[in-house]
C-alpha cells in the first residue's frame, strides 16, 4: 500500500490542501514512529502506524476549511468519519478506524450528542495501541503551523475545554507513551 498514491487520488498534487495534508501527516507519522520505536515491548505495527498516520486526515477535503484549502460542504468535525468512509471504500478497514477515531482524543457518543455535532452517533474512541498512538501524536501538530511541535502543556490547555474525559485520556497517553 502506498498512502501517498491514495492521497493523490483525492487531492491535486499542486494544491495547498495536498501540501498541508502531506506535511502535517508526515510530522504525525514521524512522531508516532519515534515513540513506537521507544517501546519495543508494545510490539506495535510500525508499517501500519506509518501508513495510517499518513492517511488519518484524508477526509479533510470534504470539509469547509478554506484556511487549509479545503472547500467541501461538511463541518470540519466530520473529517474523521468521512475519511473512514474513503478508506473503507479503498479496502483498508483498519486504516479507516484510525481516521474515524483520531479526532481530539476520540469522541464519545455522549460528547457527540452533547455538542450536537453532525456526525454519526456512536463512540469514536481509539481502541488499539496503534490507534491511540496516532491520535496522541496528532495532538502535537496543527495544519496551520506546519512542522511546529506543540508542547504538552499547550496541548493539555487546548484539550481541557472538551472536558475531563478528554484530558484524562491525554494524560494517560502521556504516561503510557512518554512516561510522564
Amino acid at each position: 500500500m502506498d498512502p501517498i498514491k491514495i492521497i493523490e487520488k483525492y487531492y491535486p498534487v499542486e494544491s495547498d490542501a495536498y501540501r498541508i495534508l502531506v506535511d502535517h501527516s508526515r510530522s504525525v507519522a514521524d512522531k508516532a514512529l519515534a515513540i513506537a520505536r521507544m517501546h519495543p515491548e508494545m510490539h506495535l505495527d510500525l508499517p501500519f502506524i506509518e501508513e495510517a498516520a499518513l492517511l488519518h486526515d484524508i477526509g479533510i477535503f470534504r470539509c469547509n476549511a478554506p484556511s487549509i484549502d479545503c472547500h467541501g460542504e461538511a463541518d470540519y468535525i466530520c473529517h474523521g468519519y468521512l475519511g473512514a468512509e474513503l478508506m473503507r471504500a479503498e479496502g483498508y478497514p483498519r486504516h479507516a478506524w484510525v481516521c474515524e477515531r483520531h479526532t481530539g482524543t476520540g469522541l464519545s457518543m455522549e460528547m457527540i450528542e452533547l455538542m450536537k455535532w453532525p456526525i454519526p452517533h456512536r463512540d469514536m474512541l481509539p481502541i488499539s495501541l496503534e490507534e491511540q498512538l496516532i491520535c496522541f501524536a496528532d495532538k502535537f501538530y496543527s495544519k496551520t503551523k506546519l512542522g511546529k511541535e506543540k508542547s504538552i502543556d499547550k496541548i493539555r490547555i487546548s484539550l481541557s475545554r472538551y472536558g475531563s474525559d478528554t484530558a484524562a485520556r491525554f494524560a494517560a497517553w502521556c504516561k503510557l507513551f512518554l512516561g510522564e
